[in-house]
C-alpha cells in the first residue's frame, strides 16, 4: 500500500529546514492539530491502556507542541519533553504550554532526530512519534535509537500511514472528476522524491510491526482512528482547508496536469462561488494509524 503523507506536517517538514518559512507554517500546523484534537483524544485514551501513568513522555518531532501539550493535559502526573529540530516551533510550544498552564511539567529539546534524543536525562515511559520517522533516512536505525531511550516496560507509539484526507465529492462540478485521487498520486510521487533525497536513505518495506520487532520491541497493537467532520464545516475547519489546499497547490503544481492546477486555482479563489471558501459540500474525512510497541522489562 502506498504510504500516504497527506497532512500538512509532511509538506512542512523538509529535510532542509532553511527552505521552510516557519512563520507561515506554524499557524497551519497548529490549526491542523487543533482540528484533529477529537481524534488525538481517542488516541490518547488508547495509549493510556498501554501506559496508564508515565513519568516521562517525549514527543519526538513535536513541531509547535499542540499534541505535546495535549499529552501533558491528559497525563497530569507526567513530565513532557517536546523534541524537534526547529527552534522557532519549539518557542511556540513553550508559549502554548505557558498559556495552557502546564509549563511546570513541560520542557523542550532542540535536537536532530534520532541522535539528539541521547541528550535526554532519563529513560522515557511513553515516546510519541507522529509522522516524524519517515523524515529520517534510516528508519530502522532510528527505531533502534528510539528503543534505546525507552525505560524497561516503556511504550513507543508510532503514527504512520493511515488514509489520505478527503475533503470533496468525486464530482465537484468543475474540472475533471476524481481530482482527489490524482492529488493522492502526486503526493505519493512527492513523498518518494522527498525520501530519495534524504541523507543516508535506506529503502524499507513499511511493515511497521516488523520494524518495531526488529528494533527489539514487542509489538502490542495497531489501531486506526477516524476524523469525521461532515459538511457543513465550521469556519475554523474551512479556513484550515483553504490553507491546506494552498499548500498542496504550491507543492504539487509540477506533478499535476494544467487542468487540475486550474481547478485548484478556482477552488482557492475567494471570488469564485465554486471555491472551498463558499461551497457547501466540503468536509474533512481522514484516518490515522498508530502502532504501539513495548520495551521488555
Amino acid at each position: 500500500m502506498a504510504h500516504h503523507h497527506d497532512n500538512q506536517h509532511n509538506h512542512a517538514r523538509s529535510h532542509d529546514h532553511a527552505d521552510v518559512d516557519w512563520a507561515v507554517m506554524a499557524p497551519l500546523l497548529e490549526a491542523q492539530a487543533e482540528l484533529f484534537a477529537p481524534m488525538q483524544a481517542q488516541v490518547t485514551a488508547w495509549l493510556r491502556t498501554h501506559q496508564p501513568e508515565p513519568g516521562l513522555i517525549v514527543d519526538a518531532g513535536s513541531g509547535p507542541g499542540v499534541v505535546s501539550c495535549a499529552l501533558a493535559d491528559a497525563f497530569p502526573g507526567a513530565r513532557v519533553v517536546a523534541a524537534d529540530a526547529s527552534g522557532p516551533l519549539l518557542e511556540r510550544a513553550t508559549e502554548r504550554a505557558d498559556r495552557l498552564g502546564v509549563a511546570d511539567r513541560f520542557s523542550t529539546l532542540e535536537a536532530e532526530l534520532p541522535a539528539g534524543l541521547a541528550d535526554l536525562e532519563y529513560p522515557v515511559d511513553l515516546l510519541w512519534a507522529s509522522r516524524s520517522l519517515h523524515h529520517l533516512g534510516d528508519q530502522r536505525a532510528a527505531l533502534v535509537a528510539f528503543a534505546q531511550r525507552l525505560a524497561p516496560g516503556g511504550t513507543l507509539a508510532l503514527l504512520e500511514g493511515g488514509l489520505p484526507t478527503r475533503f470533496l465529492p468525486r464530482d465537484i462540478g468543475i474540472g475533471r472528476p476524481g481530482l482527489q485521487s490524482r492529488i493522492g498520486a502526486a503526493e505519493d510521487m512527492w513523498f518518494n522524491e522527498m525520501r530519495a533525497a534524504l541523507p543516508g536513505v535506506v529503502a524499507e518495506i513499511e511493515d511497521w510491526p516488523a520494524l518495531l520487532t526488529s528494533a527489539g520491541l514487542r509489538h502490542t497493537g495497531t489501531r486506526s482512528f477516524l476524523l469525521d467532520l461532515p459538511a457543513p464545516l465550521s469556519d475554523e475547519a474551512r479556513a484550515y482547508l483553504v490553507s491546506y489546499l494552498g499548500r498542496l497547490r504550491d507543492s504539487l503544481a509540477e506533478a499535476l496536469d494544467a487542468d487540475d492546477v486550474a481547478t485548484l486555482d478556482r477552488l482557492l479563489d475567494p471570488d469564485d462561488k465554486a471555491s472551498v471558501h463558499h461551497r457547501p459540500d466540503v468536509f474533512v474525512l481522514t484516518a490515522q494509524t498508530v502502532y504501539t510497541a513495548e520495551k521488555p522489562e
